[in-house]
């Protein structure tokens, strides 16, 4: 951005734009209507889970991800004034002119639309930090050992941005969203004490 121009408000995270896709109440109540919720087992346990696949990763290739080579970088911490997005990345695998977010899910079900955009998000950072393209994501899913290449496009690009513009429209209006429609989400979701209208 040039000099004297505004980072957009707010300032999001690319986790945010996952969650989003995945219930649109969340990041109301992180910006709009701040709560204090405790962590979730789920929460507590990513940390020992992103530790044991850092320590396995680090010993294997890179066929399972269909590259001949790169270099692993792990805990990037991505930024984007233009943007007016940040994240932290999993894993970024570098090429010599492209890169691949990887992220760790633990987590059964394969790839969800959520994921995709959070994956996006990361692309777009990767891409603007490092001045390669980033044609291609991985999720890890960690339950079953096994590797997914996400496509980023177009369509997932402007996905992005998309999210990034609406969630930043509710912010500004103050508007409680509608909740997700798969009811299930909302009972281990830890706002969903909040959530009054849907229980």
């Amino acid at each position: 951005m040039g000099e004297g121009a505004e980072v957009p408000w707010p300032e999001l995270t690319v986790t945010d734009l996952k969650q989003w896709a995945y219930c649109p109440r969340i990041p109301y109540y992180r910006y709009v209507l701040p709560v204090s919720v405790a962590p979730t087992y789920k929460m507590r346990r990513g940390k020992d889970v992103q530790a044991a696949v850092e320590a396995l990763e680090r010993r294997r290739g890179f066929r399972r991800y269909g590259l001949g080579d790169g270099e692993r970088r792990f805990g990037v911490s991505l930024r984007s004034e233009r943007l007016g997005l940040s994240g932290k990345l999993d894993l970024l695998i570098l090429g010599s002119d492209a890169c691949y977010p990887v992220d760790f899910k633990d987590t059964e079900g394969g790839v969800r639309r959520n994921h995709r955009v959070q994956l996006a998000g990361y692309a777009l950072l990767a891409e603007e930090a490092f001045a390669r393209r980033a044609p291609d994501a991985f999720v890890y899913l960690v339950p079953s050992n096994e590797v997914v290449r996400v496509p980023v496009g177009e369509a997932e690009r402007a996905e992005v941005v998309r999210a990034v513009g609406e969630v930043r429209r509710m912010v500004r209006e103050q508007r409680l969203p509608d909740p997700t429609s798969v009811r299930a989400r909302c009972q281990v979701c830890e706002y969903r004490n909040f959530c009054g209208d849907i229980w």
